[in-house]
């Protein structure tokens, strides 16, 4: 009997310590600082603050209308589109990124993968993240611009 409830509470241990679950707030924290750098990157014109928080293999695609349509357009953009972006979207300075908002909500957090949510001066993104030698980078992004009235 000894032998049964002491291998059951082995069993119990291990369990615990090979969860996938990772809530710690410091990890919570990496998930949003790498966030804030994607969006930081654009606003501020840094895009090496894209090269920090984004993998190269992002897939990322977006919805918005088009100026005069009611219908939303889907679009693609790579890597390297966004660190493009980043480098020229506000290159001069002039946007009031002050009064853009750049609103985090971390979702989940496991020891391998993230979900997000950024809500932007462009609209909304939802984002999964993924750990890459020990570093919290944006993998997929579906994102959708704000809606009229909101």
């Amino acid at each position: 009997m000894k032998r049964v409830m002491l291998g059951t509470a082995i069993a119990c241990a291990l369990s615990k310590a090979v969860s996938p679950r990772a809530q710690q707030p410091d990890e919570r924290e990496a998930v949003k600082s790498a966030v804030l750098d994607y969006v930081e990157a654009i606003y501020q014109a840094q895009p090496d603050r894209i090269q920090r928080s984004v993998h190269i293999d992002l897939a990322k695609r977006g919805y918005y209308r088009k100026s005069g349509e009611q219908t939303f357009t889907s679009e693609p953009m790579t890597y390297q589109q966004l660190f493009d972006l980043a480098g020229r979207w506000n290159k001069d300075g002039k946007r009031p990124i002050a009064t853009y908002p750049k609103d985090v909500v971390v979702y989940d957090v496991l020891n391998q993968t993230a979900a997000a949510k950024l809500t932007a001066m462009w609209g909304v993104d939802y984002m999964h993240l993924a750990k890459y030698d020990g570093k919290w980078k944006i993998v997929n992004i579906l994102w959708q611009e704000t809606p009229a009235g909101k």
